[in-house]
């Protein structure tokens, strides 16, 4: 088990497996992250660095400013303009894509804030910081002494005016991560010395209630973090940093789970597609993790429905769009949300003097000129940044293990078929893997049956499939049936295919998969792919 679940109800939020894959290291410190809804892009801090860098799944990491005033938390407004907690300057600043700046709050009755640390903003537009005074020491910020003889938490109104102090003066240690709950009744803060969260009651006009108590003891003797970063998801359970990664509490309180990361980790953002990947900035490093739930829905969330947001602004239904149900829409494809699968197009299957070539199969392949075509396909991929997955049926020498229940699998062992390390087994000439590309070994037809795909597939962040291979019948159409009952959007370009005649061939594309895939050819896909 990757992370750990402490409560059943955890599982139902992150898979327990879920891959963690680190999306760039070698930096001073992270923080800050968040994710562009229309561009599809994520911006991370490194305060110690003095710089803000960006990361986007075709780019990767690249550095948009520096000097960056040492920034620390940031989040969007509605307009989608930038919003910064500056260390070095000691404000919270918006920043518009044109480059011009507002400072939003500096001053606190004429005394110069600490070091605004994390922000988040209302629906009704005020936004709301926490100020602790990390940035006034040493490497995380400008060592200098404080002004102020408190670390508080403010609310800047909407259409701004000075920050309005939230909280008792003497309440809070270091202030830290905060977050509204999904419906925005709800302020949660957090405190890194304390080792506790808050929870306030939010009124009508912006100001808080009582402090609560929502949890404590957030840290271990045995593992390195403390509160800091914070989020609300959809269902209003909230995911903070903490002793050996990410804490995800119930809104009752109870400690739900961890998900564990391989460095400290700092904060996190939810964000890709559908912004089902949850972000982490962990020490030197950045890293995504796939989840179940999404996050609360922030104010600037809401530009995703934007037609230019190449990210997630088009709808589930919208993945992969056919001609089949409207011959005049054409097909649509997202390159950042598409995957090709190459299966079973190995020697043994399609080559002559292969161990099934008595099958009609090789004919069959040349018929459907299957090996040029799906090398065109995996060459336009490759070139738009689309990952290509080859799924090998590989046995071992006297297939151990594989279970002899279907006339499939006994012919496999009859025929010594497809044994690790032989030409058989080998993939047909110009279909070998590429750097870059992805092998998955099965042992079944469906490429889904005890393989690692599925955990490929959500590391990468893709539910569309290109599902091309031989066996139209067989691999194939199981692995688009599967595929489709998991969510996938199955994509199947028909002269993408073979199997063993013409006739297996028209039994499955034109009826089989007509229900679980987008059936369609190469050109459309090339020409959805923009070429």
């Amino acid at each position: 088990m990757t992370h750990t679940a402490l409560r059943a109800h955890f599982e139902t939020l992150i898979d327990a497996y879920a891959p963690v894959s680190q999306l760039g290291t070698g930096f001073t410190f992270t923080e800050g992250p968040i994710w562009h809804p229309r561009d599809g892009y994520l911006l991370f801090s490194d305060m110690p660095a003095d710089v803000r860098r960006r990361w986007d799944p075709s780019g990767g990491v690249r550095e948009v400013r520096r000097p960056s005033n040492k920034g620390n938390g940031m989040t969007y407004d509605a307009g989608l303009n930038l919003i910064v907690c500056e260390h070095a300057t000691s404000m919270l600043v918006r920043e518009y894509p044109d480059g011009r700046r507002d400072i939003l709050a500096s001053h606190f009755q004429g005394q110069e804030l600490n070091s605004p640390n994390d922000v988040c903003v209302r629906g009704d537009g005020s936004i709301y910081f926490s100020d602790p005074s990390y940035g006034r020491m040493p490497v995380y910020g400008v060592e200098r002494p404080t002004q102020l003889g408190f670390q508080g938490v403010y609310r800047v109104p909407p259409g701004g005016g000075a920050p309005e102090l939230l909280v008792e003066r003497t309440l809070f240690t270091q202030p830290n991560g905060l977050c509204f709950s999904p419906d925005e009744r709800l302020l949660y803060v957090n405190d890194t010395v304390q080792a506790l969260i808050r929870v306030f009651d939010v009124a009508a006009d912006g100001t808080l209630g009582a402090p609560r108590v929502f949890a404590s003891g957030i840290k271990s003797d045995l593992e390195p973090g403390r509160p800091d970063g914070m989020k609300c998801d959809a269902e209003g359970n909230v995911w903070v940093t903490g002793p050996g990664g990410v804490r995800v509490y119930a809104p009752d309180g109870d400690w739900l789970g961890t998900v564990r990361i391989p460095e400290m980790a700092a904060n996190l953002a939810w964000g890709g597609e559908g912004f089902r990947t949850l972000f982490v900035t962990a020490t030197h490093s950045v890293y995504a993790v796939p989840t179940k739930v999404g996050p609360r829905t922030e104010p600037y969330m809401r530009a995703q429905a934007t037609p230019a947001a190449p990210a997630g602004a088009a709808s589930q239904s919208s993945a992969a769009q056919s001609s089949a149900s409207d011959p005049s829409a054409g097909l649509v494809l997202d390159p950042a949300r598409t995957v090709l699968l190459m299966q079973d197009l190995q020697n043994d299957v399609i080559s002559d003097g292969g161990a099934f070539a008595s099958s009609g199969a090789p004919e069959h392949a040349r018929a459907q000129d299957v090996v040029a075509n799906v090398r065109r396909l995996a060459d336009a991929c490759r070139a738009r940044g689309i990952p290509v997955i080859h799924v090998h049926f590989v046995v071992d020498p006297g297939a151990p293990g594989l279970t002899l229940n279907a006339p499939l699998f006994e012919g496999v062992v009859d025929s010594n078929a497809l044994v690790r390390g032989t030409w058989g087994a080998a993939p047909a000439p110009g279909l070998e893997p590429r750097p870059g590309d992805f092998v998955v070994e099965k042992c079944r037809m469906s490429a889904w049956e005890g393989t690692r795909l599925e955990t490929v597939l959500r590391a990468l962040g893709r539910d569309v499939i290109l599902n091309t291979g031989a066996w139209t019948n067989m691999s194939v159409e199981h692995t688009a049936r599967t595929g489709a009952d998991r969510g996938y959007f199955m994509v199947v370009p028909a002269d993408c295919c073979s199997t063993m005649n013409a006739d297996w061939q028209r039994a499955s594309i034109d009826h089989a998969m007509q229900n679980v895939a987008v059936v369609t050819t190469l050109a459309d896909v090339l020409a959805a792919l923009g070429g």
